[in-house]
């Protein structure tokens, strides 16, 4: 089973697409959807769901997760929260069979880890064993997107 993550940022949007198999995560793809400089922003929000609908059906991903903003951020971007709107709006749209909104508790929650030991993980002090070749991602975007697409398959 394919399962996509996505940790979206108000310039750059991350996305890691794991194969699950035999209770096993693997990294099969990781990278950013890079937005055309040139595009308004309606046109910047087209292209974010045109990318996420390709994506779903290129690895064939049956489960998504994406995560969201802290609802308690003192620096809340208007920009992130319409992308992550465009991308919820994508996966419900799509033929998955289930995706996930997830919060760093929410998720957390659902890796059996506290916020902090996931902050950590986040952060790269900390391993994540459940994926085989976790060192293939660097940053914590990257780690994020990772973890909800576990989050999701859970």
């Amino acid at each position: 089973m394919s399962i996509l993550g996505i940790r979206v940022e108000p310039r750059k949007t991350t996305f890691v697409v794991l194969e699950l198999t035999d209770d096993n995560f693997s990294i099969i793809n990781c990278e950013l959807i890079k937005v055309p400089a040139a595009l308004d922003f309606p046109e910047k929000l087209k292209y974010i769901r045109s990318c996420v609908i390709d994506i779903l059906r290129e690895f064939s991903v049956s489960r998504a997760g994406i995560r969201v903003a802290e609802g308690n951020t003192q620096n809340l971007d208007i920009t992130r929260l319409h992308i992550e709107g465009v991308v919820q709006e994508a996966f419900s749209s799509s033929e998955i069979e289930y995706y996930f909104v997830g919060r760093k508790t929410s998720i957390a929650s659902r890796l059996n880890k506290s916020t902090k030991e996931l902050e950590l993980i986040f952060k790269g002090k900390q391993p994540y064993e459940g994926i085989s070749n976790w060192d293939e991602l660097t940053g914590s975007s990257a780690k994020e997107a990772a973890l909800v697409a576990i989050a999701a398959a859970l």
